[in-house]
């Protein structure tokens, strides 16, 4: 079943960190929901059939007003056909979830909530510049449990600069602590063109080094299973029930319609992503007309988006699926490829299925390179 994604691009202050599309032009929000509204009746057949998850994302969809949130879920739900159990996923940032807040959840079809709490040191907070501290991260989760959501996700990070494995193995018990149904946890990245990378380049920080990175990550992963939490994809934990539908639904190759500045669809023949400009995309949409690029999709690009989403998962990447949609020749240029993996211990196959190993994980973004048509 296919999932609808809404870009909410603002934010108070850019973290140091985001490669997302982004601005601060708050003033900008109501006319931008009106834009949102439009482009989902401009595109309302894209992906035709019955929702199952719907993601509110940014950005920082928490800094939408009550009356700005009411109208763009009146739109989702007049526009398209939700299913009744779908996940509907919003994220917010700790610091915006008051009271008032809250009650503004218990209004609207919002059933999983997720949050960017990073980490639990107030001084690596301050180094990413976010707005929260640990405490605000504590009190949303009550503030959010009394308002009835009853699917909480957090995403934390690990390998800033300096941070040893004990502190970060405090970060992991904190959040086993919270008793959150979900938890994504990166390796901090240095995206280019951020002010992280600037100062990675400058000389001002060091990056963590691999011997220290993969403890993080072992202990990560040791910590979580141990605490009850599926490790159903490379970042990604789960409490059993609640793994994340719509994330899964992009591993597994399923269409979706991206709305917003910068956001992509997919409807399983071509890609397609909206201009990343604000004022482009809010004054070409209210005018009737949605700004966008695409890409049709040949038998070598579905191949490797495959390749670099499903080998992500815990089920790995389907060969009966692969020989299904793009025929015999590819599935078996997928296991001559993946041979040599395989004998290292980096990748296993039982037939059905081509995984990637413990180890294999560590060096993931290599083994798929590996893997890929170029």
């Amino acid at each position: 079943m296919p999932g609808i994604y809404v870009h909410i691009p603002f934010c108070r202050s850019r973290c140091i960190y985001c490669g997302f599309y982004s601005t601060t032009l708050l003033n900008l929000r109501r006319r931008y929901v009106e834009a949102l509204c439009n482009e989902m009746l401009l595109r309302k057949d894209y992906v035709g059939g019955t929702f199952n998850t719907v993601y509110i994302g940014g950005g920082t969809p928490s800094l939408l007003a009550a009356d700005e949130l009411a109208t763009l879920f009146h739109y989702i739900y007049k526009v398209y056909n939700i299913s009744p159990e779908a996940e509907v996923t919003m994220e917010c940032n700790p610091d915006d979830v008051t009271p008032d807040f809250a009650e503004v959840l218990t209004r609207l079809p919002v059933n999983r909530v997720s949050m960017g709490a990073q980490t639990f040191s107030d001084a690596r907070l301050g180094f990413l510049h976010r707005r929260h501290s640990a405490y605000d991260v504590r009190r949303t989760v009550n503030l959010l449990r009394r308002a009835g959501i009853g699917n909480i996700s957090i995403d934390l990070m690990f390998g800033f600069p300096g941070e040893t494995l004990e502190e970060w193995t405090a970060d992991i018990r904190e959040a086993v602590t919270l008793d959150v149904e979900h938890i994504s946890a990166y390796s901090l990245m240095y995206e280019e063109g951020t002010p992280l990378a600037a100062m990675l380049e400058d000389g001002r920080i060091e990056e963590t080094d691999d011997e220290l990175s993969r403890a993080m990550y072992d202990t990560l992963v040791t910590r979580l299973t141990g605490a009850g939490y599926e490790h159903y994809e490379i970042s990604n934990f789960a409490k059993k029930g609640f793994r994340s539908r719509h994330n899964s639904s992009y591993w597994r190759q399923e269409p979706y319609t991206g709305i917003g500045a910068a956001a992509h669809s997919f409807d399983l023949k071509s890609r397609q992503w909206n201009v990343a400009d604000i004022h482009k995309y809010i004054n070409s949409t209210i005018n009737g007309m949605v700004p966008f690029e695409r890409e049709t999709l040949n038998k070598e690009t579905m191949f490797n988006d495959i390749v670099t989403t499903a080998l992500r998962t815990s089920e790995g990447i389907d060969l009966g699926y692969v020989e299904k949609t793009l025929g015999s020749t590819y599935k078996k240029t997928l296991l001559d490829n993946a041979a040599r993996h395989i004998k290292e211990g980096l990748l296993t196959s039982d037939g059905r299925h081509l995984k990637l190993t413990h180890d294999g994980i560590f060096i993931s973004d290599m083994v798929m390179s590996d893997l890929m048509i170029v």
